[in-house]
């Protein structure tokens, strides 16, 4: 029987009584009875034979592996149950194939054994949920193969996501033992695919704890310093909540309201995110938190109208601001969230965001996806707008991508978090990402309409293909019989659905083209040799400058590349096919100037190549000339950033951030390319760095600036501007240090001079 290789670990629980470890089969029925409890519980049938049937096997099944903790292996299948009993709120079927998800994949048992046990749904889900072999894959990325597989299963039942995500969560919250690099690749794939189908799927508890945990292993520092900042404001915050609540409860008493008021807290890594955009400390931070009103449902007022009367009680004591109303009890958002979001100023001179919503809608909003099933029948708006989401995954998956890493990013951008919704010429309302245009809107009501789509009118004016939908937009599609979809065409769009029915129609269009191509070029050669090798046409393809035939015959296929008249005579004269193949190889002699000329191709063996140890951390290095990495262009990294590395295809260690969104698809997609880095000493090096400034204009302050740079700190200054309107004053300076911690030192001394207000590293 196989053991997993999973080196995760989770703290012992203890009994109540004498807080002593408890022993293995104890321990096991410990958490099982805990997960009987959750079921028991719930609102779910009382189905508590079949989840003991799959616990038993589960169980015996992992019995004698161990995680890396030491503790029995059962314990993880089990803690995975009750995150989906109790954290999502699922029943039975869930919980047996949460129970069983790893029995096929790591012990003797197969799909067919669980098929003949707990019948086709059962088997289904955990054959949904079983990897597929990284043997199998030589160029691809077994992991965006594995999330592929997932997500065409999750079309049959989306419970294979949910339990996967489940899964996650748990793998997330014991990924302390792991090895650091096994924690960046796991960390990148949650970031990058994880947490925006928790969202995405409405489970807004589950992606916040994602993020936080994955933001805590990669940013250690940073996640506890805001932590402990945190804590030490919060009497600061219940202050302020207790000051701005006290007039809203006594103005609650006369209507009646049976509800729950508290205070809900930024997250660690939603407040980090914001100081990075904005480039500001913690301290300049104002909105940590936001007062949620959760009021209970009764028969006699309808949930919607119960939030205006609540919204017209709070703005008759505070002052609201207009521009920040949020109405998503009309209009759910897409992951069928509901509430009404306003911001009001309080007693204390700060902006405060109120959110209301009804215990269903709250429910809803926690469990997500799950949460709609026990409310089925109360509403049909939100499971309507999850089913359209679901939809537009079926349309993705009928037309898969054949690379992975493609599908993988297709996927993706449907995963949108923010949206705007515009509407059709007959008022009907379409829900699109941020950042979706007019050719997204097309493609949103029609494949066809989308492919034959040459411009739109947006507010009765016209519009090109790639115009920038808002909020509240009306959009007629204008459309040609003749018109169909061009390269370019990608650079327009941003739903994953438009992506995926462009990026089709150019694959069969190239099929065709390369079709065409190939039967121009082999109907000459055949005038004189009726067999044509594999190795001549590469030959010619590498003659004219492409590295394979398939390029080279799309070239002819579109007309890119026409076949000179010495070509045919070349092939049809005496000998022909010896002639050419002495003709192609004299033009492909070393020295002679051909186009594109053949790279010679390292066999095995052949060279040096390194070695890495992914089980060690790597020390980056520079001596007097090199340095044994290099900087990723796309976020450029410097000493005492949390940074990793990555194994380049020619065997080089390129370094990004771990927060380099590049780096996040990187992680999620080649974890074993990837490298824990420590930076070593850096005293030879410069490297670039941007500080943004804002403050008020004076005179002198460049000279201040360049003063506290130069003369206190010594270090070079690459560029430098700063400009100047209505008496305040903005700008970059770029600069040349020798690591992060002279940038810190930078800004706090730039902070302390009373004409600036602000400034901050450009990420």
């Amino acid at each position: 029987m196989n053991t997993k290789e999973d080196p995760h670990t989770i703290a012992l629980p203890v009994t109540p009584q004498d807080h002593t470890p408890l022993d293995d089969e104890a321990l096991i029925q410990h958490e099982y009875s805990l997960l009987i409890q959750d079921y028991l519980n719930s609102n779910h049938r009382r189905k508590v034979e079949r989840i003991d049937k799959a616990f038993r096997l589960a169980k015996d099944a992992h019995a004698g592996a161990k995680r890396r903790s030491g503790e029995p292996y059962i314990m993880h299948p089990i803690a995975v149950a009750r995150i989906v009993c109790s954290e999502m709120g699922l029943g039975s079927t869930s919980i047996c194939c949460a129970l069983l998800h790893d029995v096929v994949e790591d012990t003797e048992y197969t799909v067919e054994d669980l098929r003949d046990m707990f019948g086709d749904k059962v088997a289904q889900i955990v054959d949904g949920l079983t990897k597929i072999s990284g043997e199998v894959f030589s160029t691809a990325s077994a992991q965006a193969e594995n999330f592929r597989k997932l997500i065409l299963t999750m079309n049959d039942d989306i419970r294979v996501i949910l339990i996967k995500i489940a899964d996650r969560l748990h793998n997330m919250r014991t990924l302390g033992s792991m090895l650091p690099a096994k924690q960046l690749k796991i960390t990148g794939e949650t970031q990058y695919v994880y947490a925006p189908l928790a969202h995405r799927l409405g489970l807004f508890a589950i992606k916040t704890e994602l993020e936080d945990l994955s933001f805590k292993y990669e940013h250690p520092q940073e996640y506890e310093s805001i932590k402990e900042k945190i804590r030490i404001t919060e009497q600061h915050r219940q202050e302020l909540f207790d000051h701005f609540t006290a007039p809203l409860r006594e103005r609650f008493v006369p209507m009646g309201l049976l509800y729950e008021m508290k205070a809900r807290v930024k997250s660690v890594y939603s407040i980090w995110k914001k100081m990075e955009k904005k480039g500001v400390p913690f301290e300049e931070i104002y909105d940590l938190f936001a007062v949620r009103i959760i009021f209970e449902s009764s028969p006699e007022v309808a949930d919607k109208n119960r939030c205006w009367e609540i919204y017209s009680a709070i703005t008759d004591i505070y002052r609201n601001r207009p521009d920040r109303i949020r109405d998503w009890v009309s209009n759910p958002k897409s992951n069928g969230y509901q509430a009404l979001h306003l911001t009001v100023m309080g007693p204390d001179g700060e902006w405060v965001e109120v959110q209301i919503r009804s215990r269903r809608m709250d429910d809803i909003a926690e469990k997500g996806f799950a949460a709609h099933w026990k409310y089925k029948g109360d509403t049909v708006e939100e499971d309507s707008e999850l089913d359209k989401w679901l939809s537009t995954i079926q349309e993705i998956l009928e037309n898969p991508n054949p690379n992975a890493l493609d599908f993988l990013d297709m996927i993706k951008l449907n995963l949108f978090s923010n949206e705007v919704m515009v509407f059709t010429p007959k008022g009907e309302i379409k829900r699109l990402p941020q950042g979706a245009t007019a050719l997204d809107f097309a493609y949103s009501l029609h494949s066809d309409l989308g492919d034959r789509c040459i411009g739109a009118k947006v507010n009765h004016k016209l519009v090109p293909l790639s115009y920038v939908l808002a909020s509240g937009d009306q959009v007629e599609v204008l459309s040609s019989k003749n018109q169909q979809p061009a390269e370019e065409w990608l650079r327009y769009v941003t739903t994953a659905k438009a992506k995926s029915k462009i990026d089709s129609f150019l694959r069969r269009k190239r099929r065709e083209l390369i079709t065409q191509g190939e039967e121009r070029v082999l109907s000459i050669i055949r005038t004189s040799e009726p067999m044509v090798s594999a190795e001549l046409l590469d030959r010619i393809a590498a003659y004219f400058g492409f590295l394979n035939r398939e390029s080279f015959f799309y070239a002819v296929g579109t007309g890119a590349v026409t076949l000179p008249e010495n070509f045919r005579k070349l092939v049809q004269g005496e000998h022909s096919g010896n002639f050419l193949m002495r003709a192609l190889r004299s033009a492909l002699r070393p020295g002679r100037n051909n186009k594109a000329p053949v790279q010679p191709t390292k066999m095995p063996g052949e060279g040096e190549k390194r070695t890495f140890d992914l089980k060690q951390t790597y020390v980056l290095e520079e001596n007097e000339h090199s340095r044994n990495y290099q900087i990723a262009e796309c976020c450029q990294p410097i000493p005492g950033d949390d940074a990793f590395g990555f194994i380049n295809d020619d065997n080089t260690v390129v370094v990004h951030k771990r927060s380099c969104p590049i780096a996040m698809r990187l992680k999620s997609s080649f974890g074993n390319r990837i490298l824990s880095t420590k930076w070593g000493h850096h005293g030879n090096t410069s490297f670039e760095a941007k500080l943004a400034l804002k403050g008020i204009d004076s005179t002198g302050i460049l000279t201040a600036v360049s003063q506290v740079i130069t003369e206190d700190f010594n270090v070079g200054i690459k560029h430098i501007q700063l400009t100047a309107k209505d008496g305040i004053f903005d700008g970059q300076i770029h600069l040349l240090v020798h690591n992060a911690d002279d940038l810190l030192k930078i800004c706090h001394r730039l902070r302390q001079n009373k004409h600036i207000q602000s400034v901050g590293r450009i990420s």
